[in-house]
This record gives structure tokens, sequence and C-alpha cells, in this order.
């Protein structure tokens, strides 16, 4: 599923993935709004199931922050308004959820937009955070 939800530069909010096109790509805002665009070749363009979060000993996967998230917020949104928690709120939420994070690397702003991009994907019914299923040759 995160495969096709895209964070686009410029842009606020998450897209799902449409159609793509020779010049670029067919989104549609993932909000109320179900509004399609196009995103052309000068927009940085990068899917959720690419985005890792930085730790003292490796990286991990977004989808997998996500599902500690929902495993503490038991399904439910967090209450948290990232655009006015603190430095220190945020570090301790992140610490509940991914306590190894890199406290160096990770800054407020990438907590901010982990804790808001939660709450869009769970407002509009992405809550799958599973790993997709690998398909599998039978020999």
């Amino acid at each position: 599923m995160l495969e096709l939800i895209l964070s686009i530069s410029g842009k606020s909010g998450l897209f799902k993935l449409v159609s793509r096109t020779n010049n670029g790509l067919i989104v549609e805002c993932i909000d109320s709004t179900h509004k399609k665009m196009p995103i052309f070749g000068d927009k940085k363009v990068i899917s959720l199931a690419n985005i890792a979060m930085f730790t003292d000993e490796e990286e991990v996967p977004l989808r997998q922050v996500f599902k500690n998230i929902q495993t503490r917020q038991e399904g439910k949104l967090v209450e948290i308004d990232p655009k006015t928690a603190s430095k220190e709120e945020l570090s301790a939420f992140l610490n509940e959820v991914l306590p190894n994070f890199d406290r160096d690397r990770v800054y407020p702003a990438d907590m901010k937009k982990l804790i808001l991009w939660y709450n869009i994907l769970v407002e509009n019914g992405f809550a799958d955070f599973e790993e997709p299923a690998e398909e599998t040759e039978e020999a």
C-alpha cells in the first residue's frame, strides 16, 4: 500500500498514484477533496515505501515506524499537534515508538512530518502498514 502513496516536493500532504503518463504522473490528494492533478518531472516525488528513519544501528523503514505508532495509539490518530508541539514533546513521542532513533540525524521537522503523515493515512483509510506479501516461485 505504501508503494502507491507519494510525497511530492513543494506540495503539502500525501498523494496516491493513479496513473503514469509520458511526461509524469497523475496523482490524487489523500484528503476529503480527492483532487486529481498531473505531476511533471520538475518535482521530486518519493514513495513512502522508500523512506526510512535513522536509528543508532540501522535505518528502519517508515512502514515499521507507522506500525509502531499504530500499536501505541491502538489504531487511533496521534493527539499531538505537529504544528504546535515542542521539540521535547516530539522527541518524547518518537522515543516511545522508536526508542533508538538517531537524535543527531532525525530533526523535529522529520518528527512533525511523521505524525502528520500517519494521521493523514489513518484518517483516510490507509492504515494497513503490513509488509506486502512477496510472490514466491515454485520449483
